[in-house]
C-alpha cells in the first residue's frame, strides 16, 4: 500500500475499468495519490501494476455496504494524512429490458449500487472533505438524467436522483468550501454498455460512442472549476435543455424514432401474438 506523502489525493469507485480506471490513470500521471476501489479485484490488481503500488491504494469495495464503505474511508484518510481532495462516486450498474419485465430484486440492486451506493460514500467521507480545503464531491450521473430512457427506466432514475442530489449538495456544501459536480456522459465505450452498442453507435452526433478516457479529463478539469453539470459530449447539454422546456416533443421523438421506437414496436407485436 502507497502513502500520499504530501500530494493530493482522490478516491475513485469503479475503479478497475472504465470511466474509473482511466481517471485513476490520468490523476496519476498529474501527479495525485490514487484510491482504487472496485468488486473486480483482478482489474485493480492490474491498475495498481500500472501506475505503481507506492503511487495507490486498491481494495475490494462493496459500495452499498456502508461499514464496508467506511473501513476503505479510514484506510485510505491513513494514507493520505486524513485527507481527501477529490470524491469520485463513479461506481454503477445498469440493467436493461421493460421495468414491468424485470425481476424486483433486479431492479432494487441497481438501486442498491447507483443511487445508495452515493449516499453511502459522500456520508461517510465527510471528515476527510472537510479536512481538505477546496475539497470537491464529484458523481457519474448520466445523459439519462436528461430525460427518463424507456428500456432503462430505473437506472435513469438513479441517475436523476444523483443529479439533484449533486444540484442540492453544492448549495449544501458551500458552508464547509466544498464543491460538488456531475459528469453527465452519453454512449461511452465501457463494460456497462450490451456487447455491440458501442460497434454500432453512430459515428457522429450526440450518442457517438467516446472513449473513458474524455469523461477522466472532465474529472480533472472539473477539479479546477466551480461548474456544476458537465456533458460527455457537450452537446448533451442542448438534449437537456430540451428536455426542461419541451419534455412532451421528446417524449414524441423518443417514443417514435430511433431504436427506442423499434424496440416498444417489437415488444407490441410480441404481446399481441401471446
Amino acid at each position: 500500500m502507497g502513502s500520499a506523502n504530501g500530494r493530493k489525493s482522490i478516491f475513485v469507485t469503479g475503479a478497475a475499468s472504465g470511466m474509473g480506471r482511466e481517471t485513476a490513470k490520468l490523476f496519476h500521471e498529474k501527479g495525485w495519490f490514487v484510491g482504487a476501489f472496485d468488486l473486480n479485484v483482478e482489474g485493480l490488481t492490474t491498475l495498481e501494476k500500472e501506475i505503481g503500488a507506492e503511487n495507490c491504494l486498491i481494495r475490494r469495495l462493496d459500495v452499498t455496504d456502508k461499514k464496508d464503505y467506511e473501513k476503505a474511508l479510514a484506510e485510505f484518510g491513513a494514507a493520505t494524512g486524513g485527507k481527501m481532495d477529490v470524491l469520485y462516486n463513479n461506481a454503477g450498474i445498469g440493467a436493461g429490458g421493460f421495468f414491468d419485465e424485470q425481476p424486483f430484486e433486479d431492479v432494487l440492486k441497481v438501486v442498491h449500487v447507483n443511487f445508495i451506493g452515493v449516499l453511502n460514500g459522500i456520508h461517510s467521507a465527510m471528515p476527510l472533505l472537510k479536512a481538505t480545503p477546496n475539497a470537491m464531491c464529484f458523481t457519474t450521473s448520466s445523459s439519462s438524467a436528461t430525460y427518463g430512457m424507456p428500456g432503462i427506466a430505473v437506472y435513469s432514475a438513479t441517475k436523476h436522483a444523483v443529479k439533484g442530489l449533486t444540484e442540492a449538495l453544492s448549495i449544501e456544501f458551500r458552508r464547509y468550501g466544498i464543491r460538488a459536480a456531475d459528469v453527465l456522459p452519453g454512449l461511452i465505450d465501457t463494460p456497462i454498455l450490451p456487447p455491440g452498442a458501442a460497434a454500432n453507435a453512430p459515428k457522429d452526433g450526440m450518442f457517438r460512442a467516446i472513449p473513458p478516457v474524455e469523461v477522466a479529463k472532465v474529472v480533472w478539469e472539473a477539479y479546477g472549476s466551480d461548474k456544476l453539470h458537465w456533458y460527455v459530449p457537450p452537446e448533451l447539454a442542448e438534449l437537456d435543455k430540451a428536455a426542461g422546456n419541451m419534455p412532451e416533443l421528446v417524449r414524441e421523438q423518443i417514443a417514435t424514432t430511433g431504436p427506442i421506437a423499434k424496440m416498444i414496436e417489437e415488444a407490441a407485436a410480441r404481446s399481441k401474438a401471446g
